[in-house]
């Protein structure tokens, strides 16, 4: 593998047509960082501009301690040029070839006698040893991905681009995959650049997470401060999280902001960014929803109580999902996951009254953006 320490990835591009694009970010070596947001957001591209398969209008690309791209000095290395490890969605292997052959072609840099070592130890690498002389056909899709995954890092690539790489196969396998993955970064000393759709894979792989839209970086963090803190209400939709609601600063004291919520006044961690009177909208995690518990009441319970009416429990094995009308003048709801034998014994179901309490500590405020500017996406709560 290539010693890529202290150097990793940097990377700004800018493009007008035929894609949008106005995009800076950094992978330090050894990290994981997943670009997310919906179809058409630009991810795709970013990481075909990587490659060299895609050139943005402007831009720099540096990886590994050498400029791939920059247009003023006439800079553009052709994609065979460039050392990276790309792993496509629906695998790219050749059919006629067997699985060992396919890493082999990988290897044009590798002097011939320690190639077959090489190919053994790739296979074991990614959990196929004794699979060296089976055809793609013969293989399972699990297993074509790690094919795949080997062939990328035949390359003694600078950097690995992994393009949607589970989502062709189901979900068990998907899991299966994404642990194995977890499990071999920790033996790669390059930066990792994953493309995926699905939310729940970033946050169980990457170490920091890229947010999407129109070709342009919304936001960067790590996956917690990205949940508990976006940015913007855009940015809280494209990661699918709800309880999002829009209120008014009222006052701002020593250790708290007020904020009001309708015909509530709500009290929150100190925000002096927002000034009073300023429209904001905001989000409460599921996590910071306290359920009034029936004839035990606790000390958190004091923080923001708010009377609810239950508009829906689902069991989720021996979790209960709860949603709550709360009153809400844009009808927004409420969400929250609570232990399904906990909601039973507090007499949680459709129709019932309840009271909840918002703890201040996880609700977060955001600017509110114009509404022609908002990002409305449908699909199911997340708390």
């Amino acid at each position: 593998m290539r010693d890529a320490a202290g150097t990793g990835l940097r990377l700004r591009l800018a493009a007008k047509i035929p894609i949008p694009l106005d995009l800076s970010l950094s992978i330090a070596p050894g990290e994981l960082l997943a670009l997310v947001g919906p179809s058409g957001a630009g991810k795709s591209t970013t990481l075909r501009c990587i490659a060299g398969l895609h050139r943005a209008e402007q831009g720099r690309i540096d990886c590994a301690g050498a400029t791939w791209f920059d247009p003023p000095t006439g800079q553009d290395l052709p994609p065979h040029r460039r050392p990276v490890g790309l792993v496509f969605q629906d695998y790219a292997l050749f059919p006629h070839m067997t699985a060992a052959a396919n890493v082999l072609a990988a290897m044009g840099h590798v002097p011939r006698p320690a190639r077959a070592d090489r190919v053994r130890e790739l296979f074991a690498m990614v959990h196929l040893s004794g699979l060296e002389d089976r055809r793609p056909a013969e293989l399972s899709g699990g297993q074509q991905q790690r094919v795949a995954v080997a062939r990328a890092l035949a390359r003694d690539p600078a950097i690995l681009l992994l393009d949607e790489p589970f989502s062709a196969v189901d979900r068990a396998t998907r899991r299966r995959l994404q642990a194995e993955l977890a499990a071999l970064r920790r033996s790669l000393a390059i930066p990792i650049l994953l493309v995926t759709h699905d939310l729940e894979e970033a946050l169980a792989l990457a170490d920091r997470m890229v947010v999407m839209h129109r070709g342009r970086g919304l936001q960067t963090g790590t996956p917690a401060e990205l949940l508990t803190r976006p940015a913007s209400a855009e940015v809280a939709r494209l990661l699918d999280l709800h309880n999002l609601f829009q209120g008014r600063v009222e006052r701002h004291e020593p250790e708290a902001t007020f904020l009001r919520w309708g015909d509530r006044l709500l009290e929150v961690a100190p925000a002096p960014e927002h000034p009073p009177g300023a429209l904001v909208d905001w989000l409460v995690a599921g996590a910071g929803v306290v359920l009034h518990r029936r004839g035990r009441p606790s000390a958190g319970e004091r923080e923001n109580p708010v009377p609810a009416r239950v508009l829906d429990l689902l069991p989720m094995g021996e979790e209960a999902r709860i949603t709550l009308d709360v009153g809400d003048e844009a009808r927004g709801t409420l969400g929250f996951s609570m232990p399904l034998h906990a909601a039973l014994r507090n007499g949680l179901a459709a129709g019932e009254g309840c009271t909840v309490s918002l703890l201040r500590e996880a609700i977060h405020l955001m600017p509110q953006v114009p509404p022609d500017d908002r990002v409305i996406l449908a699909g199911p709560a997340r708390a």
